[in-house]
Parts: C-alpha cells; sequence; structure tokens
C-alpha cells in the first residue's frame, strides 16, 4: 500500500485525505494545529456558491482598487508597500486578464461538480454542517452592477450553472426581511450555505474512520523528495522528527509556497486576507429578522449565511498585506453597520469577529496536479472558492496521485 502524506488540515486538506483514503492510501496528514479547520476554514462566509465563480481578472477589479486604496474601509484594500512577491503577484493578475471569460466558466463548471462530491460525502458520513439549501441571492442597487450580472450570468450558464434575474418585488419575496432599496438581483436556487467548520470537523473524523492518520499539533518545517521518497520534518532541533512516504501533496493554504520553493516548484500564492463577524441571534425578534436566503451584496462585496437558528454569518472583503492576521476594527465595523442597515430587526450586541488569509492564485484558479517531482502533488491556492471547490479538486488529485502512484 502507498503511503501519502498531507500537509495540512484545512478544508482541502480533509477532503484530500478522505478522497485518498478512499481510493485505498495509506494517508497520513499533519496540522499544526490540535483541531481541523483552525484557520481560513474556521469562519468563512459560508456559501456553497457556484454563481459566484466570476474571477477577479478584469478591469474594473484594478479600476476599484486603485479608487479604495487609501480608504481604509473599503471592501478592496491594498497595501501600497511594495514587496516582490506582491509585485509579482499583481503582475500575474494582469497577465492573466485575458483569460477572465474562459476562467470563470471552468470555475463555474468545476463548482457544479463539486456539490456532488459533497453532498454525496455528508450524506453518506452523517454530517451535520447546518445546511440549508435556500438558494442564493445577489442584490444590486444600481443598472451598472445588474448588467455586468447579467453578462456574468451568460458564462455562468456556459458552466453549467443557470440563475435568473429577479426584481425587486421577487427579491421580497425570496427574503423578506432584507430592508433597503434595490435595482435588481439575481437568484440562484441551485447554491446552498453551511458551516465550513462543522463541515471539515465532521470529514476529518469520517477520514479517521476510513484510516487517516492524523498528527495534529505538528508544524512541519521542511518537506523534501528524492523522486521515490518524500520527507516531512517536523518541529526544529533536538525536538525534530523526521517522516517518510511515498508521496506528498500540499495542501498548506498561504503556507503552500513555502513549501513548493523547497520541493523545486513555483505556486505563487498571495494571502488575501477576508474578515467576517458572526452575530448571535439570543432574541426571537433576531431570529426572525434574520434572512434565511443566502445573500451577496455586489456592491460591498459581503456574503452572508444563516448557521441554523441561532447564528448569523456576514463575510467578505479583500485585504493585500502579506501575513496579517491582525483583526482591524476598522474593518470590523463596516460588517456591523452593513447588518444594522439591511436587516435593522437585528440585535448586534453579540458579535464574534474573525479573520483569515485566503491562498489565492494570481489567475484565480486553483492550482491541483504534479509537481516537479513524480511523487509531490498540490491541492491549493483555492482563494475565496475554498469549500465551494473543495470536494471536486479533492477527488481530481487523488485521481492524479491514483494514476502516478498506483
Amino acid at each position: 500500500m502507498k503511503t501519502i502524506a498531507i500537509v495540512g488540515g484545512g478544508i482541502t486538506g480533509i477532503t484530500t485525505a478522505y478522497a485518498l483514503a478512499k481510493r485505498g492510501f495509506a494517508v497520513t496528514l499533519f496540522e499544526r494545529h490540535r483541531y481541523a479547520a483552525m484557520e481560513t476554514s474556521f469562519a468563512n462566509g459560508g456559501q456553497l456558491s457556484a454563481s459566484n465563480a466570476e474571477v477577479w481578472n478584469n478591469s474594473a477589479t484594478i479600476l476599484k482598487g486603485l479608487k479604495w486604496m487609501l480608504k481604509n474601509d473599503a471592501p478592496l484594500l491594498v497595501n501600497p508597500a511594495p514587496t516582490w512577491h506582491k509585485l509579482s503577484w499583481f503582475a500575474e493578475f494582469i497577465a492573466a486578464m485575458p483569460h477572465y471569460e474562459r476562467n470563470t466558466i471552468e470555475t463555474a463548471r468545476l463548482a457544479v461538480a463539486a456539490r456532488e462530491h459533497l453532498f454525496e460525502w455528508a450524506a453518506a458520513e452523517g454530517i451535520d454542517f447546518d445546511h440549508k439549501r435556500e438558494g442564493i441571492l445577489h442584490i444590486y442597487r444600481d443598472k451598472k452592477g445588474f448588467d455586468h450580472a447579467g453578462k456574468v450570468s451568460v458564462m455562468l450558464a456556459k458552466g453549467g450553472l443557470p440563475r435568473r434575474a429577479v426584481t425587486p418585488a421577487e427579491m421580497t419575496a425570496i427574503e423578506p426581511t432584507l430592508a433597503g432599496t434595490y435595482y435588481g438581483g439575481y437568484f440562484t436556487e441551485s447554491d446552498s450555505t453551511g458551516d465550513i467548520h462543522k463541515f471539515t470537523h465532521g470529514l476529518s473524523l469520517a477520514a479517521a474512520r476510513l484510516g487517516v492518520h492524523t498528527l495534529y499539533e505538528q508544524d512541519v518545517t521542511h518537506i523534501s523528495t528524492n523522486g521515490q521518497q518524500a520527507v516531512v520534518m517536523v518541529g526544529e532541533g533536538a525536538a525534530q522528527t523526521v517522516h517518510t512516504f511515498d508521496g506528498v501533496v500540499v495542501c498548506a493554504g498561504v503556507a503552500s509556497r513555502h513549501f513548493a520553493a523547497q520541493l523545486g516548484d513555483r505556486v505563487n500564492i498571495y494571502p488575501v486576507k477576508g474578515y467576517s463577524i458572526t452575530v448571535n441571534l439570543r432574541d426571537e425578534a433576531s431570529q426572525a429578522g434574520a434572512p434565511n436566503v443566502s445573500l451577496l451584496d455586489d456592491e460591498t462585496k459581503l456574503v452572508t449565511s444563516r448557521l441554523g437558528v441561532d447564528r448569523f454569518r456576514v463575510a467578505g472583503t479583500a485585504e493585500f498585506n502579506g501575513i496579517d492576521r491582525d483583526i482591524r476594527d476598522d474593518r470590523i465595523q463596516p460588517l456591523i453597520r452593513w447588518v444594522e442597515e439591511c436587516f435593522p430587526n437585528i440585535n448586534t450586541r453579540s458579535v464574534v469577529p474573525w479573520a483569515g488569509l485566503r491562498p489565492m492564485m494570481p489567475n484565480m484558479m486553483p492550482r491541483v496536479g504534479k509537481g516537479v517531482a513524480p511523487n509531490v502533488f498540490y491541492n491549493t491556492g483555492h482563494g475565496h472558492l475554498g469549500w465551494t471547490l473543495s470536494a471536486i479538486t479533492a477527488d481530481m488529485v487523488a485521481g492524479v496521485v491514483a494514476g502516478a502512484m498506483p
């Protein structure tokens, strides 16, 4: 039986471990935290959103980034201080702009395919993750945003995802609790939401039942390979331990770039920080005033999900500031104000803030497949669609590993 190491216990690492175990591999997973899904997979927006498959590589994104650069509460914030990594990433981001339509269509196709795997796994393993299949409503405050959404819908349809335009009256019928004035919206009935942390934890237990050996609180410091064996080093100095495997899959989020360099590969991931708040709905009025349908506000770039009866998640923003996990109040306050404006009956006295680093490739497409060495593989760089795409990319990389190491 071939032995495979997986570095990283977030959503991509756990789904990859599960997919490989189902194919009969002996899998060992390394995670530096005490539990699975404690970083970027802990408190994201909660959307399984094929309708959010549009990549960011277009001129509008660049213009907005320049306009918002000095505005602390802007949806997109770029620290103007230059670094070689940031400059090279943005150069490749611009170079990928001609592939905007192709990559959007491909992302939609992957997102639609991912649903089948994820829903099947959750049902087979009995995973409760506050799943709501109420659809996702994209809301637009002006004609410009609504018209652009129409063009995106054409691309999504080519990727196999239907969605329909809705009037303000129809928006009210879909989600009666939503306050404000809107030009129109687009509704994707097949999208859904849930708690990524609950799902990842549940799947980690299922993977363990399949024989996956998960080593928590193991800080991997170095990975190497001679093409036949992969060596994973954990810890420093006298406390260092060395593990040897037939192959390795890197699913290490924003650390994947560092490990890839050790293995002779270039994986140009940049850490794009996102924020979320979880509003505890502690009274009946708040529970009745919170939406059941998931939303995406195109103007503010915020997404929502209802997690069970008593939690409401709002997430979004994109911050280019390197490895920085600080939770800034000036980035959290706009999320709270948005809740109070759009859902005035929600009491916001109990709000839990969070920040995480999305591992984002310049072309907005995940890195899935082989490295230079024949026994090195990657499943990383999913950006803002990590959960949405994780099940299909895990199945894809497991198939690649099975083909290369039967």
